[in-house]
């Protein structure tokens, strides 16, 4: 028996990951057919490369993140707008209005920290390592938990998919 195993000539990688990203927009789509209002304690970590093709953000956000970000849904986010290939939300930056346009390809992250929820996607923009960024500052709530991102030694519900090929 051979200790290598072969290349699949079927993406499973990318079939997951797409399977995956589903649930980031069932879950946006539920919010947006209850008005924009999240149930209980729920809001949601949306981290996105912010050149990933197909995303539409202000020029000063693009030159604070230049290559990934982290925005807060919670409590002061409008006109949330649910497709099959992409959202779009209004928030404020510094009390500066805004709107994104986020194609679910370009998520990194969504957590949801209220239930210990997270999947975490292989970037889909070839080959862009993550850099750490400064808080985005999007207007939030003061019951904002910053723990819930980072939080997942922890035995939380972080779902991490990685599909590494032996050699």
């Amino acid at each position: 028996m051979s200790d290598t195993t072969p290349d699949s000539l079927i993406p499973y990688d990318a079939i997951v990951q797409e399977a995956l990203r589903a649930v980031v927009g069932r879950v946006l789509r539920e919010i947006e057919e209850t008005g924009s209002e999240l149930p209980g304690n729920h809001h949601f970590y949306i981290t996105f490369k912010t050149h990933a093709p197909g995303v539409s953000i202000p020029r000063s956000l693009i030159e604070r993140f230049p290559d990934e970000m982290t925005i807060v849904l919670q409590n002061k986010f409008w006109d949330l707008k649910v497709e099959e290939d992409h959202f779009s939300v209004g928030l404020s930056f510094n009390q500066i209005p805004a709107n994104l346009f986020i194609p679910y390809a370009a998520i990194t992250q969504f957590v949801d920290p209220a239930v210990d929820f997270g999947l975490q996607f292989q970037a889909t923009v070839a080959d862009m390592e993550p850099t750490p960024t400064e808080n985005p500052e999007n207007d939030e709530s003061e019951r904002h938990d910053a723990q819930g991102v980072e939080k997942n030694e922890d035995g939380s519900n972080v779902v991490t998919v990685d599909f590494g090929r032996k050699k």
